[in-house]
């Protein structure tokens, strides 16, 4: 079976990488840590020119969608450049107010949304109560146990302290107005999960085919003993494994893209979360002592490795879900 990305798939991607590629992300990543969001915005509207956010969108709304294969694989290349925000929440928040089938809320949040001019965090159950990126997000959309979604009025507390200094977190605010609630609520945040999961997935994907791309770089570069590194054979081994990780994770990746069942997602984002850590161990231990530094741009995405991993479903919880789909 060939189950590969079309060629207009493939071109939407390669414009990504190309855009990220000439902006200087890892700038936009250490003054978003230090609170600076103005490089990682500009980014961000770049980002949104291109249509991403639109995918989340259904074109009712002016958007594009929804089209999660296609969002999936742009998420891809925003991992693998390290692009800091609430890129996920905002996806998610898009396809939450969608399936609510609310119309008046449906035109007040979803144009803007689509056209990236509006970031949005977003906290549903059983994913944890912090909020990403509260202190700049223009919409900080929260749903309760209770399934009542709110719109919080932001980060209720300080900004706490995280593994990824650019993944900003904080409690939302509490109250806000009151926008819907009842099952149609938690059918809505169901999804939303579903598809906060996925993309998560993708990012890790995309982060770890970076850190084994520039760990291979960087073997080929450094002597010892008078050879390249990368030719001897435990490294080679290494670096094989962390690859295959990657490319098992792939195709669940794209499976689970296709068709958004609960099951096919969690194994998605074990895999692409558990081969993306891989990768990130094999990467400190190759670069030695160097990959401590903070100087160094290969830690930007090390520290992403773990937070990433576990946000919107940790291995655990991934285990159980793929457990629980297959007793169904």
């Amino acid at each position: 079976m060939r189950f590969l990305p079309t060629e207009e798939q493939s071109d939407f991607a390669r414009t990504l990488r190309s855009l990220l590629g000439a902006a200087d992300v890892p700038a936009a990543v250490r003054a978003w840590a230090a609170g600076g969001h103005g490089p990682g915005r500009a980014l961000w509207d770049r980002l949104a020119a291109t249509g991403l956010f639109a995918l989340a969108v259904p074109e009712a709304y002016d958007g594009l969608g929804p089209l999660l294969p296609e969002l999936s694989l742009g998420f891809v290349e925003l991992g693998r450049a390290g692009v800091p925000g609430p890129v996920v929440e905002t996806a998610a928040a898009s396809v939450l107010l969608a399936e609510l089938g609310d119309e008046t809320l449906a035109k007040r949040f979803l144009p803007a949304l689509g056209a990236g001019g509006a970031p949005a965090t977003l906290t549903l159950p059983g994913a944890g109560p912090y909020a990403l990126d509260a202190d700049m997000a223009a919409w900080c959309f929260t749903v309760s146990e209770a399934a009542e979604l709110r719109l919080a009025g932001g980060a209720g507390g300080p900004v706490l302290a995280s593994t990824d200094p650019a993944r900003r977190l904080s409690l939302p605010a509490d109250g806000g107005e009151l926008l819907a609630a009842g099952p149609q609520v938690a059918r809505a945040a169901a999804v939303a999960g579903r598809w906060a999961r996925l993309l998560t997935a993708a990012q890790c994907l995309g982060l770890g085919e970076a850190l084994l791309a520039g760990t291979v770089e960087h073997v080929r570069r450094r002597t010892q003993f008078g050879m390249p590194i990368g030719g001897f054979q435990a490294v080679k081994h290494r670096l094989a494994d962390t690859l295959l990780g990657l490319e098992f994770a792939r195709p669940l990746v794209w499976a689970a893209a296709l068709t958004t069942a609960a099951g096919d997602v969690a194994a998605a984002k074990l895999a692409a979360g558990e081969s993306s850590y891989r990768a990130a161990r094999t990467a400190l231990q190759l670069h030695g002592a160097i990959g401590y530094t903070d100087e160094l741009d290969l830690s930007l995405w090390l520290r992403k490795a773990r937070p990433l991993r576990d946000a919107w479903g940790t291995p655990s919880a991934c285990r159980a879900e793929v457990l629980r789909s297959r007793e169904r």
